[in-house]
């Protein structure tokens, strides 16, 4: 073997003992933040000292899946059984916002509830990250943010050892919320290619479509009306002290949704903070 193929192995062989590693430091702080992200390579809780969200007061046009996700999570919180959550429906209408703005809610009286951010693509590695939860003396969400399968992708395979748990079962201290703009996380046509294939159609696409299945709370985020979508803008110049003309308001909010041809909880924000800078306004 030459020396540059021996420099290549040894190479590979340094990565490969990298990625098996414990987070630096051993056992992760979990007094050091409130919030974390999970990173693999090597494999490490990532503390997040502020945590991005808006106040839960702020979310409008989404009562009942606020309520509903907030009940469930003051729960868990407390020690009770709790559910595994997706949040699915139009983009832009809060999913992940809520998540965010119900951990914070919470963790003031509950600071021993934490915030684990999982990234889609790290989802192979979930069972490392259950290790490090584990048996922990706190309560985790772990949050997967715009969850989705494409169709080749085996990924969802282990976004099932989380929702199952194995034979070992999921640690009593740990939810799963997941937000998804799929109510079935699959896209609509492999599954109906997947129909139309099979021998059997029904059980080609049991196992993919259940995945959804296994969420104890199902919770749909549907396009906003107008009437909702003023009523958010309003709840932000309140929050920020930005005084305007409720006419003059109305005028411009409306124009900025037509020209961006959608209304939804993002789109306001995105005119509040032009609104915002118009008027002087920093936002923190």
């Amino acid at each position: 073997m030459s020396q540059q193929a021996d420099q290549t192995l040894m190479t590979r062989i340094a990565e490969a003992l990298e990625r098996m590693a414990p987070a630096p430091g051993g056992a992760p702080d979990f007094e050091a933040a409130s919030g974390f992200v999970w990173h693999v390579v090597p494999d490490r809780l990532e503390p997040v000292p502020a945590i991005n969200r808006v106040d839960l007061d702020l979310l409008v046009g989404i009562d009942r899946s606020r309520e509903t996700l907030l009940d469930n999570t003051r729960r868990f919180a407390k020690g009770f059984a709790a559910n595994n959550a997706l949040l699915w429906g139009a983009r832009g209408m809060g999913k992940s916002s809520l998540v965010k703005a119900i951990h914070g809610t919470l963790s003031a009286d509950h600071p021993e509830l934490k915030l684990v951010e999982l990234q889609r693509e790290d989802l192979p590695s979930v069972s490392r990250l259950m290790n490090h939860l584990r048996g922990a003396p706190y309560r985790f969400i772990l949050f997967c943010d715009d969850l989705s399968f494409s169709h080749d992708d085996q990924h969802y395979k282990s976004l099932k050892a989380v929702l199952d748990g194995g034979i070992e079962g999921r640690p009593d201290n740990v939810v799963l919320y997941a937000t998804s703009n799929r109510r079935h996380l699959m896209p609509r046509d492999m599954i109906e290619n997947e129909r139309s294939c099979a021998i059997n159609p029904a059980e080609a696409v049991e196992e993919k479509v259940s995945l959804s299945d296994r969420f104890g709370l199902w919770l749909g985020f549907h396009p906003c009306n107008q009437d909702a979508y003023l009523a958010m803008i309003r709840g932000y110049c309140d929050a920020h002290g930005l005084e305007i003309d409720e006419d003059t308001l109305r005028a411009e909010a409306i124009e900025w949704q037509a020209t961006r041809g959608a209304r939804s909880g993002r789109v306001a924000w995105q005119f509040f903070t032009d609104l915002a800078g118009r008027h002087g306004i920093a936002l923190r």
